[in-house]
């Protein structure tokens, strides 16, 4: 019998199909570079991604792109104010042949779930994929049911201040790595999309670069790759200044210091790196950070508090 080949020969294999994974959500996504790679740092980090912006800037487009990319088994629901957790996760039905309850799987049983307006529906609905998202599987009626792997969430969502929105509760937001903004597209991307073939004909034609293995492979390598002691001990401080940062009232907990370095571990990957520089920790702190962070005045944000917080802890 062959060896197995090692976790590093496996990223090599892998990561020739990484990039162009990227290449072909970037030509579909047109102009956000960095937020595509937001987004993959999110997946290979076992993580899950918050995406808030307006209605039309691409987020449900990134979502579809990434999914038809990754060649994954893809669920997309439409959080709505009437949106059940039974039409999230399942339900038991009794089935008179066999005399007994049957579970009937909902759309979180997939790998990629898009949860589409996630803040239109009320946080009873939203509640109802924390488990999910926070242990890979869901209890229904006492049972434990596993989720697949990979399970990566891709949630949308509007700003708070429209109508009919529900704001995430702290917990929610918590179980998200990276929220991201994607912004209004620069003039030479958007006069691509206006003069271009349509985003959802040209997704439904894309080819999977990545498969299941694939995925599970490149997380190993994401663990593997080296944080120094001086690149913990300046996340540590990131992690102490928000703590003691005027104008926020609840600073980051240890489970985001670890989120954050295993974002930046998968960003040094993604840049065919084997350590993690302070430059990865950089460039995802506002995305880790910004809406874990309370603030105490109603008129401050998250994302303000945390670029605030970046630029004022130095790299020894």
């Amino acid at each position: 019998m062959a060896p197995m080949p090692s976790p590093r020969m496996l990223t090599d294999v892998a990561f020739k199909a990484l990039q162009q994974a990227q290449e072909q959500v970037n030509a579909l996504v047109l102009g956000k570079t960095a937020e595509v790679r937001l987004a993959f740092v999110a997946l290979l980090s076992g993580g899950h991604l918050l995406i808030e912006d307006l209605p039309g800037l691409g987020k449900t487009t990134l979502a579809h792109a990434m999914a038809s990319t990754l060649g994954l088994q893809f669920q997309r629901v439409q959080f709505t104010s009437d949106l059940l957790p039974a039409d999230v996760l399942g339900v038991s039905i009794y089935e008179a042949e066999s005399h007994g309850f049957r579970f009937h799987p909902g759309p979180v049983f997939s790998n990629v779930l898009l949860a589409d307006e996630i803040n239109r529906a009320p946080p009873r609905t939203q509640s109802a994929l924390l488990e999910a998202m926070a242990e890979q599987q869901v209890t229904i009626d006492g049972t434990t049911h596993a989720l697949p792997d990979p399970f990566f969430v891709i949630a949308t969502q509007n700003p708070v201040d429209m109508s009919g929105t529900f704001p995430l509760p702290d917990s929610q937001l918590d179980r998200f790595l990276l929220r991201l903004t994607l912004g209004y597209p620069d003039a030479g991307a958007e006069r691509a999309l206006l003069a271009g073939a349509s985003r959802r004909e040209m997704i439904a034609q894309t080819l999977p670069s990545l498969a299941e293995q694939d995925i599970r492979d490149l997380r190993v390598a994401v663990e593997q790759v080296h944080a120094s002691d001086a690149l913990v001990d300046y996340v540590q401080r990131l992690l102490a200044r928000s703590r003691q940062q005027p104008g926020v009232r609840v600073g980051l907990s240890p489970r985001a210091g670890i989120a954050l370095l295993r974002a930046a571990r998968a960003h040094a990957l993604l840049a065919g790196r084997q350590h993690v520089l302070p430059d990865d920790v950089q460039a995802l702190f506002v995305a880790v950070a910004g809406h874990r962070l309370v603030a105490e005045a109603e008129t401050s944000s998250g994302t303000a508090l945390a670029g605030t917080i970046l630029h004022g802890v130095q790299v020894d």
